[in-house]
């Protein structure tokens, strides 16, 4: 039976409250606020699910012997401690606000579930082959906790489009194509306890998005889902507030009426007005024809416009 978490406040805790207040959290797009939000209430114990957070650590032995597959997720938004969650959700901030905004919130949030699910699976991949390679069962047990092997996909991603620049990795500078993997080796020496094979997994996962196979699959996911938001709105809106039949509409009033989205009363009146100022209209022989009513108006609107 799982262990009732007990509210935490650490100095992780009051540092993370210290740089959202500094940065503004108005400043911070949706999706990542929720996510450090959500991560940091799971870890103070204010979200107490049914399990402990070390009993959802990634390791291969749970996943490809006990079946562990909540692990692939779980095992992402939990933390060892305080300053581990706050290191990462300081970067995750970071790596958030210039990543959803050039994606927008729907594919930013696709992003991170296919990461989060690409960076276990990859993980899991790399040990049993280092189990296979080296003969030793000793990489299976390895357990790793926390949001470290998404950011380094993310960190892959912001670090491809600064290009040919450079990049600060603790103090030494060096080409941003190269940084991300300059950072891997940083943290590893600085931090003997991280998880090398999570770092790297989360590379190869950013490296497997920017050469194509998994923006196939978010970029797919995102259309579905744009695609099914487009089908369930309205094919038209009806509206009263149009231009008036003797004002004439504005230029920027007739630029928005295209599409599905036209409005039924402004179209209509908006005919009423153009034949007002035509009031014969020239046949094939040239002769004059009396303005059409009202009815006749409405059946070649009908005839002009589908829904």
């Amino acid at each position: 039976m799982a262990r009732q978490r007990r509210p935490v406040l650490g100095i992780g805790i009051m540092l993370l409250a210290h740089k959202l207040y500094s940065i503004g959290m108005n400043t911070i797009p949706p999706v990542t606020l929720l996510a450090v939000i959500g991560q940091t209430l799971l870890y103070m114990g204010i979200i107490n699910p049914p399990w402990d957070r070390y009993d959802m650590c990634l390791s291969g032995e749970a996943i490809l012997r006990d079946k562990d597959y909540r692990r692939l997720f779980l095992s992402a938004v939990e933390h060892a401690d305080d300053i581990h969650l706050y290191y990462n959700m300081a970067s995750l901030i970071l790596k958030g606000r210039s990543l959803e905004r050039r994606y927008g919130s729907l594919k930013f949030l696709i992003l991170l579930v296919v990461f989060t699910a690409a960076t276990s699976l990859t993980y899991v991949g790399l040990v049993w082959g280092a189990t296979e390679a080296f003969h030793t069962y000793s990489y299976m047990k390895q357990c790793a906790i926390g949001f470290s092997g998404v950011l380094f996909a993310l960190k892959a991603l912001t670090t491809h489009y600064e290009g040919s620049g450079f990049h600060y990795v603790h103090g030494i500078m060096v080409p941003s194509k190269y940084a991300v993997w300059a950072e891997l080796f940083v943290i590893h020496i600085l931090v003997p306890r991280s998880s090398f094979i999570g770092h790297l997994a989360g590379i190869l996962v950013g490296s497997a998005y920017i050469l194509g196979p998994l923006k196939l699959l978010v970029n797919s996911v995102h259309s579905i889902i744009s695609g099914l938001n487009a089908f369930n709105e309205p094919a038209y809106t009806r509206s009263t507030a149009g231009p008036r039949p003797h004002q004439r509409p504005s230029p920027e009033y007739s630029r928005q009426q295209y599409g599905w989205n036209f409005d039924y009363g402004s179209q209509y009146q908006g005919e009423q007005y153009s034949q007002m100022n035509e009031p014969y209209e020239a046949d094939g022989d040239g002769a004059s024809n009396p303005l059409p009513s009202e009815e006749e108006l409405r059946q070649r609107r009908l005839w002009r416009f589908q829904y």
